[in-house]
């Protein structure tokens, strides 16, 4: 670069020298000889270069020289000047340039020459094109001249209107612009109100609109600066909005829903409306749990200044107190029914409005946000009877309810098995976390509960005087209060006839109460299922009213039974022998007084209705709480086996002989009732053994309690209301048979089917040995039989006359029936309980008859005719004193008699096929018999004795 500097400076020096340089006259010559040399050079080139030479100098020139017009030839070849000068090397490369030069000006001038005519013709065309140019020039000229006089006429005049006008119109829509500005920037206010007024798809709509206006007039910046504020005030907007869909949760309203769901569509966001929907349900039920058992806490705690806020739920639950558990526990139910009755709504709401046909909700968008929203709702049910489930299930295992009385316990039961039917009508949960809370709480509560209704009842029958209690005729274990849930059972027609007040009452709930539509259906506009019934419960009047001082049920055919009992004592009295001609008249008034009486008063004890309402207590259990239903039925079992055991050990055990009187069937049940039950004297020390937790002691007769007195035949009037009161409770366990079975599971119905069939169907078989003891002491048949040892058998005279102990054993047979009549103006004897007391006595008096027969030492043919006649003049006149219709063991007295008169090979098939009779009794038998000799009878009485060992 810098010897380029130099050479042009050089160039430069050289060019401003005086003319009388030596290079002036070069530099002269070639402006002033420039034609004459350029014609010496191309003569000398055109003989020196050929057109192939020509063509390689023209190849040979360099592309950069065509490339640009600005281009610097000189700069360029200069700078292609080494640094050190070669003076040949310039000129070598100077001629060499000039030939390139030469070239291209000789090629110049062949095109030149080659294009002369269009050259020629184009220049004409630029000759005419200048000649109709100056045609135009001079009408435009005249144009401009006319224009300028329009405008002096016209366009100053009547354009200028147009120009107004234009102007005008202009002005009209600039004005419309800034109504519309201001209507826009009064929007605010208006949307206030709109908000206020709760309409918020119109302050939405108005809102959207306000928006799309702004872009229209967004060049504006009052305008930009309302769309910034339009935009907040919509976000706000949304924000209310939730706020308003949160208090949805706990009030459901349609029309505010319906708003607030044209709000959320407006703005495109149904799906996330749902979604803040269900987190909204989910913090309502733990706000409203929590705030409520915080309110109860805060209450018992009283002025105290501890910050409960601070605490957990859970912890919260494990601080309510006794007094105050069932009060928020119905509060804390009636505050979730709300919840799910709101959400219940809602998805009703979604049904009803989603499943209409619209052109509008015709696009496969908003069938999809439907679809969404479905699947959202279903989701929604199971979600939030969880979250409902275990806050109950938290506050119920936070306390121990073992203390609770029972009627509270029922309560708190009651209204979570409500709540439970609810969860399964909203969902179609089971609730098993649920159900299993109210299970262990229940085991633990109903355990010690039935421990102390054992005892209770032990204390009962313990200081029970087995006096009859004054109940109506029309007596039903229904009328009592613990029975009052049954009375409202869909199967009304079991318990009461369809046409009754009682059953029409009913008629719009089911069982528990339950709204036969359902709950939600049936509280869908007002009310709450937890909520106390405000009609008064139907008060318990089962007590029949009494004499003054006596406590015996008035009865209009007391009177009557009292005359007739005196006619017939001074009967008695007069007539030794039995039968009068007014004796069966009367025996008929006196049935049909006793009969009646029968039907207007129930035998039962104060012992035994509060068996049934145990019973009763027991039952709501069995129907709040399936999951322990089976247990609460062996413990109600218990109940009854207690009962019937404590009856039998009380009066059927005073003599030896009485067990005769079981039945084997019977004999099991109390077997098996001593030995699951009956905590043994040898047991009491090891009360603390699991193996006896569930075991009671034996009861002890109350002293009050007479079984001594023959004058009331050892306690006949208690021993009726004993064995009375067992078969009554058993025929009330009968009557709720049908209704335990829909109580426990399938899978246990047999235990309940055995225990009816092997116990309660037996209890009435108690009467035997029970009036068994009545009618072996109440006669007294050693008297008889030592008067029967007396007479003569060996006699030989046909006798016309009956022996004087058939008469004495008919004076006490008589006596007894006085006794019996007076023992039945207290305690009315039924008809069950007279038959099976005279039929022991008849059958006690036909034993003693064969015991007295079997004692005769010896007896002749006439002695056995006087057997004979002595019986009958008996079976004559005991059918005056009872309604027996067929006497007792009758063929065993006349079987023995006749026994005497059969031969050997009879006698001995005869003794073979009757073993009713003791061995004692066929040996006398033998050894009076006359026709057999020494070596038949003791042949006879070896095959006896056998027998004897084998019956053993």
């Amino acid at each position: 670069m810098d010897i380029t500097k130099k050479i042009k400076s050089f160039v430069a020096r050289q060019g401003s020298r005086s003319p009388c340089s030596p290079v002036e006259p070069v530099v002269s010559r070639n402006f002033v000889t420039e034609a004459a040399v350029v014609k010496e050079k191309d003569d000398y080139r055109e003989s020196t270069i050929n057109p192939q030479a020509e063509a390689e100098i023209l190849q040979s020139i360099e592309g950069v020289y065509f490339n640009d017009d600005t281009f610097d030839a000189c700069d360029y070849q200069l700078k292609k000047i080494p640094a050190e000068l070669d003076l040949n090397q310039i000129i070598k490369d100077k001629e060499y340039l000039q030939k390139q030069q030469y070239v291209v000006s000789k090629k110049v001038s062949d095109l030149i020459l080659q294009n002369q005519a269009a050259y020629t013709q184009e220049l004409h065309r630029v000759t005419e094109l200048q000649k109709n140019l100056e045609q135009a020039g001079v009408i435009c000229s005249q144009g401009r001249s006319h224009l300028a006089r329009a405008r002096k006429d016209f366009t100053t005049a009547s354009l200028g209107i147009l120009a107004s006008f234009r102007k005008r119109e202009r002005l009209l829509g600039l004005l419309k612009f800034l109504h519309s500005i201001k209507t826009m920037q009064e929007t605010d206010v208006r949307l206030r109100e709109l908000l206020e007024e709760e309409d918020y798809p119109g302050a939405i709509q108005l809102c959207l609109e306000c928006q799309k206006a702004a872009i229209q007039f967004r060049h504006y910046k009052c305008i930009s600066e309302l769309s910034s504020k339009l935009q907040d005030t919509l976000e706000m907007m949304e924000e209310k909005l939730d706020v308003a869909l949160s208090k949805v949760c706990t009030n459901f309203n349609t029309t505010h829903y319906e708003k607030l769901q044209a709000a959320y569509r407006l703005l495109g966001k149904t799906q996330t409306a749902m979604d803040q929907l269900l987190m909204h349900f989910a913090s309502a039920i733990h706000n409203k749990a929590f705030t409520l058992v915080l309110g109860y806490v805060e209450l018992c705690a009283g002025g105290s200044v501890t910050k409960f806020q601070k605490h957990h739920y859970s912890e919260l639950a494990k601080m309510i107190s006794v007094e105050t558990f069932t009060p928020c526990l119905k509060d804390l139910c009636k505050a979730l029914w709300e919840v799910m009755h709101s959400y219940w709504c809602i998805v009703e709401w979604h049904e009803d409005h989603d499943s209409q046909p619209s052109q509008v909700n015709s696009s496969t968008e908003v069938n999809l946000t439907h679809h969404y929203v479905r699947q959202k709702l279903e989701h929604g049910l199971l979600r939030i009877w969880q979250d409902v489930q275990q806050k109950v299930k938290t506050y119920i295992l936070a306390s121990d309810l073992s203390s609770f009385k029972f009627d509270e316990f029922i309560h708190i039961l009651d209204l979570v098995r409500r709540l439970i039917d609810i969860g399964e009508e909203f969902c179609n949960s089971k609730s098993e976390d649920l159900q299993e809370s109210l299970r262990k709480q229940s085991v633990n509560y109903f355990r010690n509960y039935h421990r102390g209704c054992m005892e209770e009842l032990r204390m009962f029958l313990e200081n029970e005087s087995w006096a009859l209690c004054p109940v109506r005729p029309n007596f039903s274990i229904l009328q009592l209060q613990e029975f009052r849930f049954l009375r409202h059972n869909q199967s009304r027609s079991v318990l009461t006839p369809p046409s009754s007040p009682a059953h029409s009452k009913t008629e719009s709930t089911s069982f528990s109460g339950r709204p036969r539509e359902g709950y939600f259906r049936g509280y869908r506009y007002q009310g709450n299922p937890f909520e106390e019934k405000t009609e008064e419960e139907d008060k318990e009047d089962v007590l029949a009213p009494t004499e003054e001082g006596d406590g015996q049920p008035l009865s209009d055919t007391d009177s009557e039974d009292e005359d007739i009992a005196d006619e017939l004592k001074k009967e008695y009295v007069d007539e030794n022998t039995g039968d009068t001609p007014n004796n069966r008249q009367q025996r008929t008034t006196r049935k049909t007084s006793t009969s009646s009486r029968r039907r207007q008063i129930l035998i039962l004890t104060n012992t035994t209705l509060n068996v049934l309402r145990l019973f009763g207590k027991y039952m709501q259990m069995m129907n709040l709480l399936k999951p322990i239903a089976f247990d609460v039925l062996i413990c109600m079992s218990q109940l009854f086996d207690y009962y019937m055991f404590s009856v039998y050990t009380f009066f059927s055990r005073e003599i030896d002989f009485s067990e005769n009187a079981l039945s084997n069937k019977l004999r099991t049940t109390l077997k098996r009732i001593r030995e699951n039950l009956i905590l043994a004297e040898s047991e009491s020390d090891f009360g603390t053994d699991m193996r006896n937790k569930d075991k009671v002691p034996a009861p002890v007769l109350s002293t009050m309690v007479d079984l001594k007195s023959i004058e009331q035949l050892y306690g006949l009037a208690e021993r009726v209301t004993a064995a009375e009161s067992l078969v009554f409770l058993a025929n009330q366990f009968e009557f709720l048979h049908p209704h335990l079975e829909t109580f426990i599971p399938s899978s246990k119905k047999a235990f309940l089917q055995q225990f009816c069939s092997q116990t309660i169907l037996t209890a009435p078989e108690l009467r035997r040995p029970i009036y068994m003891t009545v009618a072996a002491r109440g006669v007294d048949y050693n008297q008889v039989l030592m008067l029967m040892n007396c007479v003569k058998w060996d006699v030989h005279d046909i006798m016309s006359q009956h022996s004087y102990y058939v008469d004495i054993l008919l004076r006490e047979l008589q006596v007894f029936s006085m006794r019996l009549l007076e023992v039945n103006k207290k305690t009315p004897i039924p008809k069950e309980a007279s038959d099976i007391l005279w039929e022991h006595c008849i059958r006690l008096a036909n034993r003693t008859f064969i015991e007295g027969f079997s004692q005769a030492k010896k007896c002749t043919n006439e002695g056995r005719a006087l057997m004979q006649l002595d019986y009958q003049q008996f079976l004559t006149k005991v059918e005056g004193l009872t309604d027996l219709r067929l006497v007792p063991e009758r063929e065993l007295v006349e079987g023995y008699i006749k026994a005497f008169y059969l031969l050997e090979p009879a006698l001995e098939q005869w003794i073979r096929s009757h073993r009713e009779y003791t061995q004692k009794q066929l040996i006398g038998l033998v050894s009076c018999v006359t026709q057999l000799n020494k070596k038949g009878r003791q042949k006879l009485i070896s095959l006896i004795e056998e027998g004897d060992k084998i019956r053993r």
